[in-house]
C-alpha cells in the first residue's frame, strides 16, 4: 500500500481501461454496457505482446469497421479480420484467438465466468484472463506484466526469477480485494515503469534508481 500511495500522489488516477480512446481517471464503473465490456475483452487479446498504442490502432480499425459488435466479429471473414487488426501485430494468431474469446463471450458473456473457464479459451493465458476479469468483469484479480515484475525484482520486493502466480499472490495477499485499488494500482505500475525500466523511457535509463527506493 505504501508503493500504490506513493505512486499515486506522483501520477494521480489513470483511468484505465480506455474505451473508445476515452481514459476516465477516478471513475471505476467501467465497463457500463455489454459491448463496452467485449471492447475491453477485445483490446486485451490485441495487446498481447505488443503496445497499446500498437492495439488501439487496431481497435479503432475495428470500430471502423462495425466489427467490436460480438456477431459482427465472428461472421466476418478472416482475411478482412487480419487485416484490421494488423496494427496490433501476429494478427493471423490474433484473428484466431478473436473468434474464439468471441465465441466464449457469446455463451458466457451475460453471466459471471471464471478465471479456470478463460483459460480454457485458445489464446488466453494469465495475464489476459486476469485484465478481462478485472477490467471487463470488474473482479478482483491482480493483472502482473514485465513492467511489473521490472520494478519489484529492481526494488528487491521479488525474486526475478518469480513466475506469474508467485508475483500474483504477493500482491494480492498484500492488499485488500478491491477492483478499484487492483486496477489504479497495476495502471500506475505500468506508468512508473515506462518512466523508469523501460528501454525507450524518456526518464531515467534502465536499472537506474527510481524515486520509489528513496521513498520507500
Amino acid at each position: 500500500m505504501a508503493i500504490y500511495e506513493v505512486l499515486l500522489e506522483h501520477y494521480g488516477p489513470q483511468g484505465w481501461w480506455p474505451l473508445s480512446g476515452r481514459y476516465h481517471p477516478g471513475d471505476y464503473e467501467y465497463p457500463k454496457t455489454w459491448l463496452q465490456t467485449f471492447e475491453v475483452i477485445v483490446g486485451a487479446v490485441l495487446t498481447q505482446n505488443t503496445s497499446w498504442t500498437s492495439a488501439e490502432k487496431a481497435l479503432q480499425n475495428l470500430m471502423a469497421a462495425g466489427l467490436l459488435e460480438p456477431g459482427h466479429l465472428l461472421a466476418v471473414n478472416d482475411e478482412t479480420l487480419r487485416e484490421a487488426i494488423r496494427p496490433a501485430g501476429f494478427f493471423n494468431q490474433k484473428a484466431l484467438y478473436l473468434k474464439s474469446i468471441t465465441r466464449f463471450f457469446l455463451d458466457n458473456g451475460k453471466r459471471a465466468f471464471s478465471r479456470s473457464e478463460l483459460l480454457k479459451v485458445k489464446g488466453v493465458g494469465n495475464e489476459t484472463a486476469d485484465s478481462i476479469l478485472l477490467y471487463a468483469c470488474r473482479q478482483p484479480e491482480f493483472v502482473v506484466d514485465a513492467y511489473t515484475k521490472r520494478i519489484m525484482s529492481g526494488l528487491g520486493l521479488i525474486d526475478q526469477g518469480a513466475g506469474y502466480m508467485e508475483l500474483k499472490g504477493f500482491f494480492e495477499s498484500n492488499l485488500p480485494r478491491d477492483v478499484a485499488l487492483y486496477q489504479e494500482f497495476h495502471a500506475l505500475l505500468v506508468e512508473h515503469a515506462k518512466r523508469f525500466y523501460s528501454r525507450k523511457s524518456k526518464g531515467s535509463s534502465p536499472g537506474s534508481v527510481d524515486f520509489l527506493r528513496e521513498v520507500l
